[in-house]
């Protein structure tokens, strides 16, 4: 067996959704539409600050209970105490011996990219709902890549027979 594990800044998790929400918010302007758009963007005030720590949190759970299978958990109690921002998500997975470990950053970065897709998705279901499917199906994509990943095998090799 093999153990991986898997770190995801905050910090970065939180910069992507802010970035990508003020992306779409800025090519949605027309000049006439400022409040609108001033919505669509997600910040560092208070609410919207919780708001997204607990989107992320949903989604890491959610991402926790995907990868269940090869989770390593000495958790024995939930909470729903959202992430301290700043900090890091982490996880580690046991892994079959023969895992290719060529897709560590793979898992990483689709995880860092499924939640905050997902985020985002739940971020504009609440803001702007047309934008909510596209973010949805990114966070689908994700999990596909993650899948992928972990289900990767090292090619075996022939072993020499001893006389």
């Amino acid at each position: 067996m093999q153990t991986i594990h898997i770190n995801l800044d905050l910090n970065e998790i939180i910069y992507d959704i802010q970035n990508k929400t003020y992306l779409t918010g800025k090519s949605r302007h027309d000049g006439t539409n400022h409040e609108q758009v001033a919505n669509m963007q997600a910040n560092d005030d208070e609410e919207c600050a919780n708001q997204i720590l607990r989107s992320i949190d949903s989604a890491f759970n959610s991402l926790k209970t995907k990868l269940s299978e090869y989770l390593i958990s000495l958790q024995v109690s939930g909470s729903n105490t959202l992430p301290d921002s700043g900090g890091t998500l982490s996880f580690t997975l046991q892994m079959p011996s023969n895992y290719n470990n060529a897709t560590v950053d793979t898992i990483a970065s689709a995880s860092h990219q499924y939640i905050v897709s997902s985020a985002v998705a739940e971020w504009f279901a609440i803001t702007c709902k047309t934008d909510t499917p596209q973010y949805a199906t990114l966070a689908d994509v994700c999990l596909k890549i993650i899948s992928e990943a972990v289900n990767r095998r090292k090619r075996p090799e022939r072993k020499a027979l001893s006389n």
